[in-house]
């Protein structure tokens, strides 16, 4: 029996020195970590499907597109693309046979990323099991669903490579903006877009709503964006999805759990100096609120938002997010705000704070008039200076809240 155990330990060993040395492993290795920044598996898994395995559902304003099939499969999935498919599909949104891909992937992001880096991606996703698997057609406004209309949307709004950045930079602000702009494109999120579905490059990074949820401005703007954070609270918050400021929600807790929890230190702080160096634009004035809807909205607050976030706006750091001072409070756009007093929201679990923390819904319980009170009440309190939200800006969120009539 004990010889047994040691021949079996023997080949373990032997088998666990031979992968180390495989080049073919290291380098799948490293694109597992690359494609775990690139945040893959998010848009590549269906609700309760298979990873990677495509289908689910992105909500764009022109329609619903599901994603593809990238295990290696070779009918339903890119098992038959070589390397230079998958360059060319993430440099320039071209598939294989010739047809233009939608920029609900984000290759106008993805365009930044070395020949190495995509060769690396490329074969950890061939090392994945091949899963067969048809994504359902694409539900676009006519005639978006004809694809060679991306090569008009390519010529008005496609910069291959992205935005010009800094080449006078060090080496570890390069390394954040090739993270931030490229394999984790931020921007897909949190730069605002034109009515075409562009980037609006003067304002990149300043916010931007999608699917639902505003993504908030993180340049180093004080007001509305992440100028009060230190390097330490985004490197926490990206670790984490909490820090003392604000806990992840919405589209970003899947961020968080899928990618930047499992980055390595080192990238999160290199993402954290880059966005600190991006100053943003200052913010105009206000609009003033009215003395009756802060009043309302200070009731309000006393009897149903006091209890975790305290009377004077602080609430309790690492737990329920303080409302003073707070960027999230204070942004130009209010529909996450709203659809958080709405439907209630709850933090990310991730290994290092699996303890998650909740806000109920209010929806069931407020007017639309009410929210709107106290979402004013709490934007100009405390040192909080914001536009008045109305009832009218809390019915449009509502009503998108309601499931689809079938």
């Amino acid at each position: 029996m004990l010889l047994l155990l040691c021949v079996l330990l023997l080949v373990a060993g032997f088998s666990a020195a031979s992968m180390a040395a495989d080049p073919n492993f290291s380098k799948a290795e490293r694109g597992r970590y690359l494609a775990t920044a690139g945040d893959c598996v998010a848009c590549h898994t269906a609700p309760d499907g298979k990873p990677f395995a495509g289908g689910r559902p992105i909500e764009t304003p022109f329609g619903t597109i599901y994603s593809p099939n990238i295990t290696p499969d070779r009918e339903t999935g890119i098992g038959a693309w070589s390397d230079a498919d998958l360059y060319r599909a993430m440099h320039s949104g071209i598939a294989p046979d010739g047809s233009h891909l939608y920029p609900a992937f984000p290759y106008p992001y993805f365009s930044r990323l070395t020949r190495e880096d995509v060769s690396a991606i490329h074969a950890y996703l061939d090392s994945l099991p091949p899963v067969r698997s048809q994504r359902p057609g694409l539900r676009l406004t006519w005639p978006l669903g004809h694809r060679f209309l991306m090569a008009g949307w390519n010529w008005l709004f496609f910069d291959k490579g992205g935005r010009p950045l800094g080449d006078n930079k060090d080496a570890v602000w390069k390394r954040g903006a090739y993270l931030a702009e490229g394999l984790e494109h931020c921007g897909a999120c949190h730069t605002p877009k034109n009515m075409a579905g562009g980037d609006e490059n003067d304002h990149a990074l300043e916010g931007g709503v999608i699917q639902g949820w505003f993504a908030p401005d993180i340049t180093g703007n004080h007001q509305h964006g992440i100028g009060s954070w230190s390097q330490d609270d985004i490197v926490e918050y990206l670790k984490t999805g909490r820090n003392a400021h604000s806990g992840a929600t919405g589209l970003m807790a899947e961020v968080v759990a899928d990618s930047t929890s499992h980055l390595k230190d080192d990238d999160l702080k290199a993402i954290a100096t880059y966005l600190q160096s991006l100053p943003g634009h200052e913010p105009g004035a206000s609009e003033r609120a009215s003395v009756a809807a802060i009043k309302a909205g200070g009731a309000i607050f006393a009897d149903s938002c006091s209890g975790c976030h305290k009377s004077d706006g602080k609430g309790v750091p690492h737990l329920f997010s303080p409302l003073a001072g707070s960027a999230a409070v204070q942004s130009t756009d209010t529909t996450t705000l709203t659809r958080i007093v709405l439907e209630g929201a709850r933090t990310v679990a991730t290994p290092q704070q699996p303890t998650t923390a909740a806000m109920p819904s209010y929806g069931w319980k407020l007017s639309d008039q009410e929210i709107a009170d106290v979402l004013t009440y709490v934007r100009n309190s405390w040192g909080n200076e914001a536009s008045p939200v109305s009832a009218s800006d809390v019915e449009k969120v509502r009503e998108t809240l309601k499931p689809p009539t079938q």
